[in-house]
């Protein structure tokens, strides 16, 4: 793992992603960053057909949406996270942040979700290659996730 990058603190999925983008030559973590744009799974029809159901993340330069399911939220944090996300084919890199996300967190546990710390953007080793402000994006995804995810289980995050 590259010097400096924690990723004990994250789910195992998460954390492999995380790692993979340290251990990119930076000039190849972009490229990486559109593999997972174009690996984003698309929206299901029940929330396709109902936009309405999903949240906007207007930290996101680009149109993004996105909507969280629990499996039997009376389990609580033991829950399971299901995410769905919105985001249009011209925006790789919104793309990018969001298919990161459901591919880490995606079928984690709620408690797991809502540990994953806030510099999560910034572990991925992209600062020289993305503007602050799509690290902010993503940071955004990721605090309306956890959100949802808490009133879903019927609890609040420490913020």
């Amino acid at each position: 793992m590259s010097e400096g990058i924690v990723t004990s603190d994250l789910p195992e999925s998460l954390a492999e992603i995380v790692t993979d983008f340290a251990e990119t030559d930076p000039a190849d973590r972009l490229q990486l960053l559109l593999e997972f744009s174009s690996e984003l799974p698309e929206l299901p029809a029940r929330f396709a057909d109902h936009p309405e159901l999903l949240e906007p993340v207007p930290e996101c330069q680009s149109p993004i949406f996105l909507v969280t399911e629990v499996d039997d939220p009376e389990q609580g944090e033991q829950a399971i996270v299901r995410l769905h996300f919105s985001a249009p084919p011209e925006a790789p890199t919104t793309r990018g942040f969001a298919g990161i996300l459901s591919e880490g967190l995606d079928g984690q546990s709620a408690s797991a979700v809502l540990s994953v710390p806030a510099d999560l953007p910034l572990r991925l080793s992209l600062t020289e290659a993305v503007s602050p402000l799509r690290l902010r994006g993503m940071s955004g995804m990721l605090s309306r996730i956890q959100r949802q995810v808490s009133e879903r289980i019927g609890t609040i995050t420490s913020a």
